[in-house]
């Protein structure tokens, strides 16, 4: 299909502490080339191994929801909140 849905079902395979336990996440993902088309299975691929999405659940999710048409929020660099009732690190020391 391409080169994304190479390295998603290679990095499956791996995973796996025996191989044959991803042959059919594989084959879920492969067959999803029909419905979906050769470029979002491509997209949605890629964004599976962004996000560590590493099964055919994931991939189609992605699909299902067109999340394979979108990038990615940027993770945040600071703190998820900022409050005043939350403790800092001195806090536990």
């Amino acid at each position: 299909i391409g080169p994304e849905t190479a390295r998603l079902v290679d990095t499956i395979l791996a995973k796996k502490p025996h191989p044959e336990q991803g042959f059919r996440a594989c084959l879920g993902i492969v067959r999803l080339l029909k419905p979906y088309g050769r470029a979002r299975l491509e997209a949605a691929c890629a964004r599976a191994l962004r996000i560590n999405g590493l099964s055919y659940s994931s991939v189609a999710s992605i699909l299902k929801n067109n999340l394979d048409r979108h990038r990615p929020a940027p993770a945040a660099d600071g703190p998820v909140i900022e409050h005043a009732n939350i403790r800092g690190p001195d806090y536990f020391h």
